[in-house]
Parts: structure tokens; sequence; C-alpha cells
């Protein structure tokens, strides 16, 4: 008998999670196993040097489908969520962050989309609907508005304001293609990743979601100015034509 194909893939990317990814994978666990499609998860440890990867394995008998990625090297964000979305084998894949700030019920928004003939489908903070249980210090929303709104100028995102929440799902055609051809490694992969599906003629749907703002976030101010120069460079790449259609 052929085993079952995978329905969901979702991918956690981790740096040094060993204290909050045994609640995030219980979590995710728990909301699969209660669905009637197959599912995966695959964690993608990007250099860490605590006992993230130990932990994830350690649930290996616990939790069906779950794939460890160990990285020797601190990559970035963007490299690890690449190669978890190419080796992903489900027919739709998603990422979600380490720290469980969008509860994986959310992905639920994420299915009337897909079937309207939406391939790309991201999560939102900042769209009417959105439950924001634990607001973002005034700060970051300040910082994380004005990233935005010049994301939407520079790379032609117009109306999309939440570019950087790390709930996203692609159709397995979507995610292949575009990850295959993005390079940006560090946080500023969404809005790179998103300038590629717009150019290679993907729909892109904004959905609310519930969001829980992690005190300990590891995005920081110097964060931010690294991710605008991530977006000049995928500007350029754009200018060269690097994601064209071969």
């Amino acid at each position: 008998m052929e085993p079952k194909k995978i329905y969901l893939s979702v991918i956690v990317p981790a740096y040094n999670e060993e204290k909050r990814i045994p609640k995030t994978l219980t979590e995710i666990n728990s909301y699969l196993q209660k669905q009637p499609y197959e599912s995966e998860i695959i964690v993608v440890s990007d250099g860490s040097s605590d006992r993230t990867v130990d932990v994830v394995r350690s649930f290996s008998s616990q939790i069906k489908n779950l794939e460890m990625i160990a990285m020797p090297q601190r990559q970035g964000k963007g490299f690890g969520v690449r190669q978890g979305m190419l080796k992903a084998k489900g027919e739709y894949r998603i990422f979600t962050d380490a720290d469980n700030s969008t509860p994986i019920q959310e992905v639920e928004k994420f299915w009337p989309e897909f079937k309207n003939g939406y391939e790309v489908v991201i999560g939102s903070r900042d769209m009417k609907g959105s439950d924001i249980a634990v607001p973002q210090p005034f700060f970051r929303v300040f910082l994380g508005n004005g990233f935005n709104l010049l994301v939407q100028v520079i790379l032609g995102l117009y109306g999309i304001w939440d570019t950087q929440c790390g709930f996203k799902g692609f159709s397995a055609k979507a995610a292949e293609e575009i990850f295959s051809i993005s390079v940006i490694k560090h946080f500023g992969f969404d809005p790179e990743i998103l300038a590629i599906a717009k150019k290679r003629g993907y729909k892109i749907k904004e959905v609310p979601i519930r969001w829980i703002n992690d005190a300990e976030s590891k995005v920081k101010m110097s964060h931010t100015i690294k991710m605008f120069m991530e977006v000049l460079a995928t500007r350029k790449n754009m200018w060269m034509g690097k994601y064209d259609k071969k």
C-alpha cells in the first residue's frame, strides 16, 4: 500500500529555541492529529548553539512525520525557511514562528482562499479583523508600518500592509517555484518571496489572523536596518532580471 500523500507541511524555523519549541511542537501536533488529512512538521535549526536540535529530536517518538533539519552554521531565517519549503512534500506548505505567536488553528482561514484560486496566502496583523492578543510596543508598530510602506513603494507590493508576519502559506507549485529562486537569507526574505510571487503571476491574498506578541522576540532595531538593505538588494535583483522566468 502506498503511503498517504501529505496535504499540509508546517515548517518551523528555529534558532536557540530549546525553551519555547516544546510547547510549540506540542500545540501544532495536537491540532494536526485532529485533522482528516496527512501532515508533517519540519523544524529547521539555524545553527542553534543550544539544545534545540536534541529537544526536537526527542519528540520523534511522539510526533508522526516530524523531521529535523539541522544546519551546522547560522545562515538566516530566510535560508532556513527555504530549506524547509523545498524539503516539504505537502500539497500546501506554511511556515510559522517557533514562538507560536500565531496559533496553528489560524491555517483554517487559509483554506477558503486556496480554494478561491489564491496560491500564496499570508497572515496579517494590520487588517480589520486581526486579533492582537498582546500588542507590540508602540515603537515596533511605528517601525513596522514605516517599513511596510517602504516595501510597498520599492517592490511594488501595493496593498500588502504586513509583509513581515511569520505565518504564510503556499501551494506546492508556488512554494517550489518561488523558493527555488529566492536568495535573501535573513529577515528580508519575506518581501522578496512576495515580490517573486507577484513577478511570477501568483495571486496573493492577505487575511487577518490572531497574533500574540512575544516579549522575548529576537527581532531588533539592527535587524530592521538589515531588512531594508535586503529589500534594496531584492529591488536590484528585480532590475537585473534574476526572478524572471527562463
